[in-house]
């Protein structure tokens, strides 16, 4: 499927309102909620069998998601801001929760992401770090954006790590 060209009009979100999806080990779609299909413009049979990162934003840094991935294959949840564009190339910005799903016998399945509308100034504060990752990103690679966060995190006290973000942003400005 062709990725939309962004451009730069907000989607509002409903208060209160949860996107779903799950995916399989590997990242693809397996379900998707109603309101998933409705805040990114695509069906939900459009969006089932794609990866998820059909609706990841150029401007979010690869770095979150080596972190994201690295969390769920170690078992654990991830929560992050995430930055994401509709089939129509609008964006949308939420507050997301990664979680594995495992079945009765404790094997991995999938993954589960548990999205809600997140506030515009925690947004507001994270967008130009998100865009400073991605240009070190296509300049220097991941492990220059790594080493970039990293500095930047501790540059703001040694207990903020990418884990603990969210509940430090106000730490961060």
């Amino acid at each position: 499927m062709k990725r939309p060209e962004p451009h730069n009009e907000e989607i509002e979100l409903k208060n209160n309102v949860y996107i779903e999806s799950d995916t399989d080990p590997k990242g693809i779609i397996t379900y998707a909620n109603d309101y998933f299909a409705e805040i990114s413009g695509y069906t939900p049979e459009e969006l089932v069998g794609q990866p998820h990162n059909i609706v990841r934003h150029p401007d979010m840094p690869k770095i979150l998601f080596k972190y994201l991935w690295d969390r769920l294959k170690e078992g654990k949840n991830f929560i992050a801001a995430v930055k994401n564009l509709a089939k129509d190339g609008r964006y949308y910005w939420v507050f997301t929760d990664f979680e594995p799903i495992r079945n009765d016998k404790g094997e991995l399945v999938g993954y589960k992401a548990v999205r809600k509308k997140i506030s515009k100034h925690v947004t507001d504060l994270l967008d130009p770090l998100y865009k400073k990752l991605t240009e070190i990103e296509k300049e220097g690679g991941m492990e220059a954006s790594e080493k970039y966060l990293n500095e930047f995190l501790a540059e703001h006290g040694e207990d903020i790590t990418v884990d603990n973000l969210l509940e430090n942003i106000h730490r961060l400005y």
